[in-house]
C-alpha cells in the first residue's frame, strides 16, 4: 500500500467517524451523567465503537452480503436513527423513567448508545472499512494496514470527547444545553444528508451538486 492510498484512507475514516461531529452527541448523553464519570463515559463510547468497526473491517462484507443488504439501505436506516436522535437534542425530550433509573444505576449506559453507536461507529463509518478492506482485493497486510490507520483515527475521537468533557465543566450546564440545541441542528442536517445518499444510493433519487 503506498503513501497516497495511506493518506487517502485515514482522510476517508477521519471524515465518516467525525470526532467533532460526535461532540453534540457527547454533550447531549452525559447530560445527566455526574462530571466525574465523563472520562469514562468517552473511554467506553470509543472502546465500544472499536470493537464494532473492527468487526465490520474483518467480517461485514461476509454479513451484508449474506444478509443480502445494500449500502444505500444501510445509509437511510442510520440517517433516520441519527435524525430522530437529533430531535430530542434540539426540542429537549425528557427522558423516560425507565431511562432516568438506567442512567442511575449506570450512569455510563449511555456510551453505547447513542455515543458508540450510532454516533462514532455510525452506518456511514462501517460501510466506509467494509469498502476499505474489500475481502475479495484487498490483502491480510492490507486490513492490517486499514485497522491501524482506523485505531489512529478512534486515538483522535478519544481526544476530542475528553476534550469536550473538559470545556463542558467550564461551560457550565446552561451553556452546555446552548451547544446541545445549535449541535442538534447540525446533527439532524448530517442525519438527512445520510438518507438523501441512502435514496441516491438505491437508485430512488438523483442529487445535484453539492454547492
Amino acid at each position: 500500500m503506498d503513501a497516497a492510498t495511506l493518506v487517502l484512507q485515514f482522510v476517508t475514516l477521519l471524515v465518516v467517524v467525525d470526532p467533532i461531529g460526535t461532540l453534540p452527541v457527547f454533550y447531549h448523553a452525559t447530560a445527566q451523567v455526574p462530571p466525574e464519570h465523563h472520562r469514562s463515559f468517552a473511554v467506553r463510547g470509543v472502546v465500544v465503537a472499536t470493537i464494532v468497526l473492527l468487526f465490520f473491517l474483518a467480517a461485514g462484507q461476509v454479513l451484508l452480503e449474506t444478509l443480502g443488504l445494500r449500502f444505500g439501505s444501510f445509509k437511510i436506516a442510520g440517517g433516520i436513527v441519527l435524525f430522530l436522535f437529533a430531535m430530542t437534542m434540539i426540542f429537549g425530550h425528557s427522558k423516560a423513567e425507565d431511562e432516568i433509573d438506567e442512567a442511575e444505576n449506570d450512569p455510563l449506559a449511555g456510551a453505547v448508545f447513542p455515543l458508540a453507536m450510532p454516533s462514532i461507529a455510525s452506518p456511514g463509518a462501517m460501510l466506509a472499512v467494509v469498502v476499505l478492506t474489500n475481502n475479495q482485493s484487498s490483502s491480510f497486510t492490507d486490513q492490517l494496514v486499514t485497522a491501524g490507520l482506523l485505531l489512529a483515527v478512534m486515538a483522535i475521537t478519544l481526544i476530542f470527547l475528553l476534550l469536550a468533557a473538559r470545556l463542558k465543566s467550564v461551560l457550565g450546564s446552561t451553556g452546555a444545553n446552548v451547544i446541545s440545541r445549535v449541535m442538534g441542528i447540525v446533527l439532524a442536517t448530517i442525519a438527512v444528508d445520510a438518507v438523501l445518499n441512502g435514496l441516491e444510493a438505491v437508485g430512488m433519487v438523483t442529487l445535484p451538486d453539492a454547492l
